[in-house]
């Protein structure tokens, strides 16, 4: 059980693999106004960096899932680093169904909505580990702007324009869902930059390194499109962010 291995050849460099920035991250967490021992639940958290900066910054504790070895790993060597393995767990597994012991204080999936098969799903699934009220956090896509065809969905990652929601729409979806949205940190297009591109130096530094590899010429495939597929659509059209929400 583990990613393939061209996401983390892809994201190697990335402490967050999703398009928002340390600062905004940081900004999220004081927006919620944590309290030291506040309990965490963070699922497919890939490398750490909210459960690690938030136990640093504010006192947090709390459990990571991810199905990565790599990116769990290196959650386990950042809290280390940041002074603050003691009050974190970082746990190698799939975050598909996971339900937390004891019930806890925030329940996250920044970016992974694909483990609950959606919004709704996911929302349902982090209710189960969420004292009552807490906080739930979701991370997820929206449109931008109208798509106008399927080349450009797909271009966006998406299977059709039908797989994302306009801003407005996604907050209505979570009120009909029995949830308030309580708080929101969005991102810009320098936070899918920062993401994005970082991910095109990953590819070609490991190119480099590794010319015979079986990957060599899917990296050099992505890695001659994506840029110029990215400032097409990608960053013209599809937004990202991270949505607090409180059960009514």
């Amino acid at each position: 059980m583990d990613l393939p291995r061209i996401f983390t050849i892809r994201e190697s460099s990335h402490r967050l693999h999703n398009p928002i920035t340390p600062g905004k991250l940081a900004a999220l967490g004081q927006a919620l106004h944590l309290e030291p021992g506040t309990r965490v639940l963070d699922l497919a958290g890939g490398s750490g960096e909210l459960l690690c900066t938030w136990a640093r910054d504010h006192g947090v504790t709390g459990t990571g899932v991810d199905i990565s070895t790599v990116f769990t790993e290196k959650a386990r060597a950042r809290a280390a680093e940041l002074g603050v393995a003691d009050r974190v767990t970082f746990v190698h597994g799939d975050a598909v169904g996971f339900v937390a012991d004891e019930p806890v204080d925030v329940a996250a999936c920044v970016g992974a909505t694909w483990i609950g098969d959606g919004v709704a799903g996911t929302v349902e699934l982090l209710g189960e580990s969420l004292r009552p009220g807490g906080l739930t956090l979701i991370g997820e896509p929206y449109w931008r702007r109208e798509v106008p065809d399927q080349e450009t969905a797909e271009a966006c990652h998406a299977r059709g324009k039908d797989d994302f929601l306009v801003l407005p729409e996604l907050i209505e979806q979570f009120g009909e869902l029995g949830y308030d949205v309580v708080e929101m940190v969005l991102a810009d297009q320098d936070s899918w930059d920062r993401y994005q591109a970082a991910q095109w130096l990953n590819l070609r530094r490991w190119l480099d390194r590794n010319p015979g590899d079986e990957l060599a010429d899917e990296v050099r495939a992505e890695l001659t499109t994506a840029p110029a597929r990215y400032a097409r659509y990608q960053r013209e059209y599809l937004g990202w962010g991270v949505f607090a929400l409180m059960r009514r």
